[in-house]
């Protein structure tokens, strides 16, 4: 019941809080691996649930008060850690929503007084079925070796920092942590199975050039994905001065943080003017980025808002080289 791309950006934008966007986010965006690849969870058992997870949300938009530690995280420029924040989304869903009901979260297993491993979630479904949970949402850039005849793999996708890659996250996320639940040592716990573990993993992945290279990408990876593009500090720069020089481009690019990572924002027209005003300080900044840096741009419809055109990653200029010998080192 996941929603394309389109689709998910006319549910989204449909909510004014920015944590309530976030939310209705993670629940819909399409997953980053196909059906079959590993077993993938489905936040609602049926059509009502998802038309009631709608309907809550919509109430939780117009009074989100108890959203308020959800907001100090997007609110507070030193708290960067993504992972936890889709962690207390998903979390306040299973909490409180109408859907399943959260039993545990984050339940260590030990071995030897050594953690071994966490469950994620464990929660109960109406139809009383028990899931595990792991949840995981990843940003990887395309890299490829140059060669458009060989297949994408997982190892072709990096981390924009060059410190993690899919290959290596999907081989922990299966062998790892989903086979958490049937172990020994989760026997001991307590919770009552029997157990079923599922994978909820979303992010999205961006592949070269403005439009975003059209490849086949690795077999394991759901056909809907989100998609965004890359490009070198030097190819951002000239790409922006063809625009301009072709259609006077008028756009108002916005440096993303990270725990803006998720849904869409909204930029008002105030923002916006002082966003172009500010570009070519803006510009120039990137075109010496020494790390990478998502953006997105944002064009005037012709009611006068801004929506999301795109969103992607400008990147050093010796990226490219570095992010190759990474992926090439998979086996």
């Amino acid at each position: 019941m996941a929603a394309g791309a389109s689709e998910l950006t006319r549910l989204v934008d449909r909510f004014d809080d920015v944590a309530v966007r976030d939310l209705a986010w993670l629940l819909f965006a399409p997953d980053l691996l196909r059906e079959g690849d590993a077993p993938l969870a489905r936040p609602f058992d049926s059509p009502q649930e998802r038309d009631a997870t709608l309907a809550w949300l919509n109430a939780l938009d117009a009074s989100p008060q108890s959203l308020q530690s959800l907001h100090e995280h997007t609110r507070n420029p030193r708290f960067t850690r993504l992972g936890i924040y889709a962690e207390s989304l998903l979390g306040y869903f299973l909490a409180h929503g109408p859907a399943a009901r959260l039993i545990a979260a984050n339940v260590p297993l030990r071995l030897q007084r050594r953690t071994i491993g966490e469950c994620d979630f464990l929660l109960e479904t109406a139809n009383d079925v028990r899931l595990h949970w792991e949840l995981a949402v990843k940003f990887y850039l395309h890299i490829g070796n140059g060669d458009a005849s060989r297949a994408a793999r997982l190892s072709d996708y990096v981390g924009p920092n060059l410190q993690d890659r899919f290959d290596l996250k999907h081989a922990r996320l299966v062998t790892h942590q989903l086979a958490l639940t049937s172990r020994t040592e989760f026997a001991t716990l307590g919770f009552e199975g029997p157990w079923r573990a599922q994978l909820f993993i979303k992010g999205r992945l961006f592949y070269h050039g403005l439009v975003g290279e059209r490849i086949d990408p690795a077999p394991e990876i759901g056909a809907c994905h989100l998609r965004g593009w890359w490009l070198t500090a030097s190819e951002w720069r000239d790409a922006r001065a063809r625009a301009s020089d072709a259609s006077g481009d008028e756009r108002a690019w916005v440096v993303q943080p990270r725990l803006a990572w998720l849904a869409s924002r909204r930029l008002d027209a105030s923002d916006a003017e002082s966003l172009i005003a500010e570009s070519d300080a803006i510009r120039t900044r990137l075109e010496t980025t020494v790390a990478p840096t998502m953006i997105a741009a944002y064009l005037r419809d012709e009611a006068g808002n801004w929506t999301e055109e795109s969103r992607g990653f400008i990147v050093p200029d010796d990226w490219p080289e570095r992010a190759r010998a990474f992926a090439a080192s998979a086996p």
